[in-house]
């Protein structure tokens, strides 16, 4: 399973979400899910996503 740390762009050492396992965007709204259930949403666009690292950047 692939699990991914969400981070603002602008801070990377502020984690949004840890542990996502789906997200969904839905024009500048993305629903971040981890893999508790737990989901988060945030305006902005996703600015970069290394799926085999494991980390998404968000503009926020």
């Amino acid at each position: 399973m692939c699990l991914a740390t969400v981070v603002n762009v602008n801070q990377p050492d502020s984690i949004i979400l840890e542990y996502v396992s789906k997200i969904e965007v839905n024009g500048k709204r993305i629903t971040l899910t981890d893999v508790m259930g737990e989901q988060r949403t945030i305006e902005g666009t996703i600015a970069m996503a290394d799926l085999t690292g494991g980390r998404v950047e968000i503009n926020c």
